[in-house]
């Protein structure tokens, strides 16, 4: 197993003003129990609200805290005691921290990176020349890293994580604050580095779009706390999230408030545009569509997904 963590456990002193020259004292838990594993080539998707306790899991999976109890191995390490040699089988972006050297141009904190990893030039050569022509960083290598978009450097953080192939790569908000187009870009180049390496990642991320393109498992963590830890589909399936069957008639037509196994949610046009739920647990769109045109000559009809965020948003409720 590439990650194991059990009873995880970490503690932070909080201190809170109580009165004029007293100040209280209060230990909170940011992580709270948290036990979980991550099995070779497999990419999970941890997700929360802010104050959920992700980073700080991150934190601990990577060596920068101690747990205050708990255990947590990994690539069979531990990672505050054994720090140094799970530098050299993990790889980490911070969507919100470089790794990268500000005033150097960027193929210059790739050669620095090299060498920090002790990388012999035939195996760190391909490997970047791999990675420049998939993330497309050819026009900008001799660029100083201050001088680069958020797009480009961000294309370059990876690049620089997955430099030394390590076994996982984590990454803490990869696509924040980037463009349509980038994250794409970055999506694409992650999905193939799972099929043709084999990488395990670990991704915390809010972009669910993330999610539901890159992560075969989801764990929600709440108030430290695992919620749930399964697929997407039975995360949808367990907050009872709704598809919903867009439907457009050739002539006005009454509701239709009583197809089996649907709710009528909207009726639009006088009848011509109406909007039936269902859940996929209960049936299927291809008998929706079926109970309907036996009812009404339809004109065309298109089937709306549960909305990603609202399915975590209930979770967190509950």
């Amino acid at each position: 197993m590439i990650v194991e963590v059990s009873d995880l456990r970490r503690e932070f002193v909080v201190r809170r003003p109580a009165g004029r020259l007293r100040r209280t004292r209060d230990v909170v838990a940011a992580v709270d129990g948290v036990t979980f594993g991550i099995e070779p080539g497999e990419c999970v998707g941890y997700i929360g609200a802010n104050g959920a306790g992700k980073s700080t899991t991150i934190k601990m999976l990577t060596g920068i805290l101690v747990p205050t109890s708990g255990t947590v191995r990994v690539c069979g390490v531990e990672p505050v005691r054994q720090r140094t040699a799970l530098a050299r089988r993990v790889g980490v972006v911070f969507g919100q921290r470089s790794q990268l050297w500000w005033d150097l141009p960027l193929q210059d904190s790739f050669r620095l990176l090299a060498a920090i990893h002790r990388l012999p030039a035939s195996s760190a050569g391909p490997r970047l020349a791999e990675c420049v022509e998939l993330l497309e960083m050819e026009p900008f290598l001799d660029t100083p890293v201050r001088q680069l978009s958020l797009g480009q450097r961000m294309r370059g953080e990876v690049t620089a994580a997955l430099l030394h192939s390590p076994e996982l790569l984590v990454l803490d908000e990869p696509t924040i604050g980037l463009d349509l187009l980038s994250k794409e870009r970055l999506r694409g180049f992650l999905v193939r580095e799972r099929r043709e390496r084999g990488t395990t990642v670990l991704l915390t991320t809010h972009d669910l779009p993330d999610i539901e393109r890159l992560c075969d498992r989801i764990l929600v963590v709440d108030h430290g706390r695992v919620a749930f830890d399964g697929t997407l589909p039975g995360l949808v399936a367990r907050v009872g999230a709704e598809r919903v069957l867009v439907v457009d008639l050739v002539e006005p037509g009454p509701p239709l408030s009583d197809v089996p196994g649907t709710t009528l949610r909207l009726v639009e046009a006088d009848g011509l545009r109406q909007h039936l739920a269902f859940r996929a647990e209960e049936t299927t769109a291809a008998a929706v569509v079926a109970a309907v045109s036996a009812r009404v000559e339809l004109r065309d009809l298109a089937v709306t997904e549960p909305d990603i965020e609202d399915v975590v948003r209930r979770i967190y409720e509950s």
